[in-house]
């Protein structure tokens, strides 16, 4: 079995490639300089060409604040190249898994969010991926869409290698606390995503639609920085000596972020047999990694 992976510079796709070889399982992993996914004239013709049993696409634009400013560019790798790779999954009879985000609803919820909550983004980033996922699931209903949040790895940018790097330079930083969400390391996602790819061989219906797939347990940036810089320190890691709670309002930014990002995860569960990790064993085993390699 090959499964094309769309994304290659990504984090998920990252994990993807370090779990493939793992387990056996052959990957054909494009970036740009395989495909340009801004030309969609060849987005169609090149994917059906590579003689893929299952697509995965881990490519998206995921400047939020640089999107306000380039939405153009966003819709485009968000929303119409998505639709164009779901097009030819959907004539070539194959499995197809899109990444999304915590991004396509507002925060305004009080609850954690479920997979039939209304979409209601609130940056350009947001609704660039909410109709992405619209026009996936209306070229081919039998996709699946997989929401994330708050993604984090050894490799790539992320929250944990940014809060690592700062904390080792100044004695003291703050961090937003009034937003919550599920960190969610992506060796995890990629794990969900190859037994997606499994169960989409065999039963299409059951893995088409909309799950959520985070890391098991809540926190905020605040929370996530705190455990890190703890769990860093026991790695002999240098840290800050102080990590100060801040409002969002403290810390503009030009997209505005959701406030409640948390997933309920329970149908991923329940419907396709996928465990939901707790992201503190997913942060130990990238903080592992990283260590080994620092």
């Amino acid at each position: 079995m090959k499964i094309l992976v769309l994304g290659k510079s990504g984090q998920v796709a990252s994990a993807l490639a370090a779990l493939a070889e793992e387990r056996g399982v052959t990957l054909i992993v494009w970036g740009r300089n395989e495909l340009d996914l801004m030309v969609s004239e060849d987005i169609c013709p090149a994917i059906m060409s590579s003689g893929a049993d299952a697509i995965i696409n881990a490519a998206a634009y995921t400047a939020v604040d640089k999107a306000e400013n380039e939405p153009e560019a966003a819709f485009q790798l968000n929303a119409h190249a998505p639709a164009l790779v779901a097009e030819a999954a959907r004539d070539m009879g194959v499995p197809f898994v899109h990444i999304s985000t915590d991004y396509v609803f507002s925060g305004d919820k009080d609850e954690p969010y479920v997979e039939d909550d209304q979409v209601d983004p609130v940056s350009v980033y947001g609704r660039s991926k909410a109709e992405g996922e619209s026009r996936i699931l209306a070229t081919y209903p039998e996709a699946t869409i997989l929401r994330t949040a708050w993604v984090f790895y050894e490799h790539g940018g992320n929250f944990v290698k940014t809060m690592l790097r700062l904390g080792s330079e100044r004695p003291e930083l703050r961090v937003v606390g009034d937003q919550h969400g599920n960190p969610t390391y992506a060796g995890d996602i990629a794990a969900a995503c190859l037994r997606i790819v499994d169960v989409a061989l065999v039963n299409r219906e059951k893995t088409a639609g909309i799950f959520h797939f985070a890391g098991a347990g809540y926190t905020t940036w605040y929370g996530f920085a705190e455990t890190i810089f703890a769990e860093a320190a026991k790695r002999g890691w240098k840290v800050p000596e102080r990590v100060v709670k801040i409002s969002t309002s403290e810390y503009p930014t030009p997209a505005r972020r959701p406030a409640n990002s948390r997933f309920n995860c329970d149908k991923i569960q329940d419907v396709l047999g996928i465990d939901v990790p707790d992201w503190r064993r997913g942060l130990s085993a990238c903080l592992d990694r990283l260590s080994s390699t620092n």
